[in-house]
């Protein structure tokens, strides 16, 4: 079937209903939405490539030629900054699916079978939430090696633990509903009873929670690579770029280091927003 001009009206006046649903989540997904276009875009936008040195032009104050200025090898801040966003978001979005991958059926299952099951998975999720995450990525990250996919892999595991609980909530309180006790009655397998008829009524929780999720995430990588074993240099990674303006700012070259922490904080920022519309828009209670 193809859309009509129908269906376009109905999507648009979706979009409009929402956004006077919820302003929160509307100015979060557009500040999300230019920072997609400008990782997408980036070879467009940026006026030099991220890691090309300019010869006599070290630590260069902002001007016409360098817009936000450069670092102390010669390479422009503004470049270095716009190709970052695809670091941020490729770590927020890969980490995050990787953690509702692994967590969402966990908490599924753990609430659904109960006994001896339910203690044990709840309890080891328990225990990876006892050590602070930080501190737990990064002596992980230190074994591993610090890859764009090793660090995927470990927020991913380590945030896995925040779905499985909250989706394992959802389904203790769902799993005396009497669709759940007519799946079982009709001689549903255990799998199509979790995923068929008890997903699509705990998963709320979770998607409301995505959002947050990736701006820790995001945090978590920036954080890492501050400290010297996420990504490494000479990548336009906002952690390192705000690890390598950090001595200067002393000194006076504050555009090192403010132009990617500002970038991070605002991604940061609209993560939050979008997930805290989300949970209103998703929560009847609030």
């Amino acid at each position: 079937m193809t859309a009509t001009p129908q269906d376009g009206m109905r999507i648009g006046e979706h979009i409009v209903g929402i956004s006077r649903r919820s302003g929160t989540a509307t100015a979060g997904a557009v500040i999300l939405l230019l920072f997609v276009i400008a990782a997408l875009a980036a070879p467009l936008l940026a006026p030099y490539p991220p890691v090309a040195i300019h010869d006599g032009a070290i630590l260069a104050r902002p001007s016409a030629r360098f817009w936000l200025g450069t670092d102390s090898n010669g390479m422009d801040v503004l470049s270095r900054v716009i190709y970052g966003a695809r670091y941020a978001l490729a770590v927020a979005l890969s980490s995050v699916s990787v953690a509702v991958v692994l967590g969402v059926p966990l908490g599924l299952y753990a609430g659904f079978t109960g006994g001896m099951i339910d203690e044990v998975l709840i309890r080891l999720v328990d225990a990876m939430r006892v050590f602070p995450s930080i501190i737990l990525a990064l002596a992980v990250v230190a074994v591993l090696g610090p890859s764009v996919v090793n660090i995927i892999i470990v927020i991913g595991f380590l945030d896995a633990a925040v779905f499985a609980r909250i989706v394992r909530s959802e389904v203790l309180a769902l799993g005396t509903g009497t669709f759940v006790e007519a799946a079982v009655a009709a001689g549903n397998p255990v799998a199509r009873t979790l995923f068929v008829h008890l997903l699509p009524n705990a998963i709320q929780g979770a998607t409301a929670l995505v959002a947050i999720r990736a701006a820790w995430a995001v945090r978590v990588s920036a954080t890492l690579a501050f400290l010297g074993v996420g990504i490494q240099a000479p990548a336009p990674e906002w952690g390192v770029m705000i690890q390598q303006g950090a001595e200067f700012m002393i000194t006076g070259q504050w555009w090192v280091g403010l132009f990617p922490g500002l970038a991070l904080i605002t991604l940061v920022l609209g993560f939050n927003l979008l997930g805290d519309g989300l949970q209103d828009l998703l929560d009847p209670r609030r």
